[in-house]
């Protein structure tokens, strides 16, 4: 619509694979815990003279996430060197992809806007530089350099910071759900480039790129205040197509100039001369595709089916260890699993259950076993080792002396009954419940009080 603006976002996200070793030589891909500069070898570290050879598991999980995303695979792909020079990356140049990609197109829906992929292709990460706090020194670490990183670009497809957010939770779940990478943005295993511009009427605003931000909040706020910040500012551009690099302050909720952006050409892209063209066709795509397990909508719908609430459903669809559980319990019962998944969710230690204690429990609290008794079960039994039925029957009192009980001292209240005041049950239910201590099941106590008061 004429005078108003728009916003245009992209994203370049970065996802480090979970193989066992590095992408091009045969170093260990864990680091966690490692010393620096522990895990690396010449190839990783780019002396001169080494060779690199591709790791076929890091070629498989990308291939295996183009097809998950709708992509289409090349029948060939080849390796690229991209030329940049930077204290972590020793070589001098990244061992990427450029014009021949593994995967092209593709396409994800979130919040109902369709999102295409222009490409997934796969790479060499870099190390990283620490500055340990109160030096005058930084440290090179090349652990990291040669992990296989996975780039996944979208079209400028998305329209808002929040969609952007939404877009990288549902990518990350869908990431875990192949198994292809932790993904965890908090240490780094995925990352996210942001480029943001606005445009109003035939003017544009320049083309901001937001570098490495590593959590979905930030994302979501940096593309916030650059929206705000090119917007009030959109006068002052000329409307050219400039792009700029900018980084993320998380503490002042700001972004600052960096740097010009590069261009492709800045790259001085070349094929790698020592890795061959792939022939992806080898990989056997159709058994990689049938291996795929359920991605996140086809699980959320399932759940919703299942009677589970959609609250719930977000969070177990982000718990592999959750879902799985529930599961197991849906080929025993499918009746009570929103009862068991709400247990699950609230009580710790009801994961060291089995699932028939699971379903066991579910159909007790639905007859109205006590919440308190229900923890202290769940903390027994875990205990224990024992199934929870052992503990749940030792809590349970003798309610017909209780109930008959509370109708000798209450008659009064059973006349009003017997009159057609109904209401009056609640409170016998009540008095039922404070004598048995919280040990009475309030649902099989208001039968019993009713039957009795009805003669039955």
């Amino acid at each position: 619509m004429t005078g108003e603006f728009k916003t245009i976002i992209g994203l370049e996200v970065h996802a480090q694979l979970n193989t066992k070793s590095k992408m091009f030589c045969s170093c260990d891909n864990n680091s966690e815990g490692k010393k620096v500069n522990e895990v690396t070898c010449p190839i990783c570290m780019g002396m001169p003279g080494t060779l690199p050879v591709p790791n076929k598991e890091a070629i498989i999980k990308t291939i295996k996430t183009g097809l998950a995303l709708k992509s289409k695979i090349n029948k060939i792909s080849k390796f690229d060197r991209k030329h940049y020079f930077y204290p972590d990356l020793p070589k001098g140049y990244q061992i990427s992809q450029y014009d021949q990609p593994f995967c092209l197109g593709g396409e994800l829906i979130v919040g109902g806007v369709k999102i295409r992929f222009n490409r997934v292709h796969l790479e060499e990460d870099a190390g990283k530089l620490l500055h340990p706090k109160g030096s005058k020194f930084t440290i090179v670490d090349l652990n990291r350099a040669g992990t296989p990183l996975m780039e996944m670009v979208t079209e400028p497809d998305i329209d808002s910071p929040q969609i952007a957010k939404a877009f990288l939770q549902e990518l990350q779940q869908i990431l875990r759900s192949l198994g292809v990478s932790s993904a965890d943005m908090e240490k780094g295993h995925l990352r996210c480039d942001a480029n943001i511009n606005v445009i109003k009427d035939d003017k544009s605003s320049p083309i901001i790129e937001l570098k490495n931000l590593n959590s979905f909040k930030f994302v979501e706020k940096a593309l916030l205040y650059e929206e705000s910040r090119l917007t009030s500012e959109f006068d002052t551009f000329s409307g050219k197509k400039t792009k700029q690099t900018r980084r993320f302050d998380a503490t002042s909720g700001k972004t600052f100039a960096m740097r010009e952006k590069e261009e492709a050409k800045d790259y001085r892209y070349f094929p790698e001369p020592d890795i061959p063209p792939i022939e992806t066709e080898k990989f056997n795509l159709e058994k990689i595709g049938s291996e795929q397990s359920e991605l996140p909508e086809a699980v959320r719908s399932k759940l919703l089916a299942w009677g589970i609430s959609a609250s719930d459903v977000e969070l177990i669809s982000r718990n592999n260890e959750l879902l799985k559980l529930i599961e197991k319990c849906a080929l025993l019962d499918s009746q009570n699993l929103n009862i068991i998944a709400k247990t699950l969710i609230n009580q710790r230690r009801s994961f060291e259950l089995s699932c028939e204690d699971l379903i066991f429990l579910a159909q007790k609290i639905k007859m109205g076993f006590p919440s308190n008794l229900v923890r202290q079960a769940i903390e027994q039994a875990a205990d224990a080792k024992k199934p929870i039925q052992d503990f749940i029957e030792s809590e349970s009192l003798d309610s017909n002396e209780i109930v008959a009980e509370v109708l000798r001292d209450n008659p009064d209240a059973v006349e009003k009954f017997k009159a057609g005041k109904i209401q009056v049950i609640g409170f016998l239910v009540g008095v039922a419940m404070r004598k048995g201590q919280g040990k009475l099941h309030p649902n099989e106590v208001r039968e019993k009080l009713i039957k009795m008061m009805e003669g039955k």
